[in-house]
């Protein structure tokens, strides 16, 4: 009977708890997702199977989906990088850095967009010296990739940091002792416990770099067919009053987005299955 109560307890406002939970996130969630749908549902499945599927609407997709996950994949190894140095080493400046690291957290998206294209213009500081080689960033799929970079850096150095954290250094020592040179201890011991929370970096990184609009609606130009990202095309249809054709696009990336993080959350769900019964 003691133990009846005791667990009653615990479980004590479960009800009241998960249905503000719930209502909360249908009020700030699902409702608002399910108009694209519900206003997508107005086209005929021909009508939207034409939108989505237009040949400026297909290019625009490539470019973000290329661009996102060239972004990511830069991120995942910097990202690595940062992290380690912010974890294993003391050195002078260091919160500031680390802070830093969350400043594209706090920046509005369209700032840090002119900010970038300010630079990265022939006129600019790096633009400048680009041009003498060449180079051009700015109207470029590389000013948009470089955007992404700025804004989605924080995701794979958060991910990454508390792992290498919580990694006990005395496995490391362990390894050293028993003879394990440098490149064996950081693929057999490091890595390894450093891909969930890679991938996971590199999937958020990713969605949210597939959304992006306002660090790059300047420094991409807006050219259609070469540097005009999805994003900026449903905003293009919002302006022409083709609501149905924006919501259909965005349907697109929603559910491209969705797969991507149920993804994530499948594999992480394997890892700690695998971990458990290791």
């Amino acid at each position: 009977m003691f133990e009846l109560k005791k667990s009653f307890s615990v479980h004590k406002g479960f009800g009241l708890t998960l249905g503000i939970t719930l209502f909360y996130l249908g009020l700030m969630l699902i409702i608002p997702l399910s108009t694209l749908f519900f206003k997508t549902f107005t086209l005929t499945w021909d009508s939207f199977w034409t939108t989505v599927t237009d040949e400026r609407v297909m290019r625009a997709y490539q470019v973000s989906f290329g661009t996102a996950f060239l972004a990511a994949g830069v991120n995942l190894f910097f990202g690595t990088l940062i992290a380690w140095v912010l974890v294993r080493y003391q050195f002078f400046g260091k919160r500031i850095l680390d802070a830093l690291i969350d400043f594209p957290f706090a920046l509005p998206t369209a700032v840090a967009g002119i900010c970038l294209t300010t630079l990265f213009a022939s006129s600019g500081w790096i633009g400048n010296l680009l041009d003498g080689f060449g180079i051009q960033v700015v109207f470029t799929q590389w000013g948009i990739t470089i955007a992404l970079i700025f804004i989605t850096l924080p995701f794979s150095v958060r991910s990454i940091q508390p792992v290498l954290e919580d990694l006990n250094p005395e496995v490391e020592e362990a390894a050293i002792s028993l003879g394990a040179n440098r490149w064996q201890l950081f693929s057999r011991i490091i890595v390894p416990e450093l891909l969930p929370a890679a991938f996971a970096g590199f999937t958020l990184s990713f969605a949210r770099a597939l959304g992006e609009y306002g660090s790059v609606v300047f420094i991409s130009g807006n050219l259609p067919f070469k540097t005009e990202i999805a994003p900026l095309l449903i905003v293009t249809k919002l302006e022409q009053y083709d609501y149905a054709g924006a919501t259909s696009i965005a349907v697109v990336l929603l559910i491209f987005s969705f797969i991507t993080l149920i993804i994530l959350n499948s594999l992480q769900s394997l890892n700690r299955t695998w971990k458990s019964r290791n």
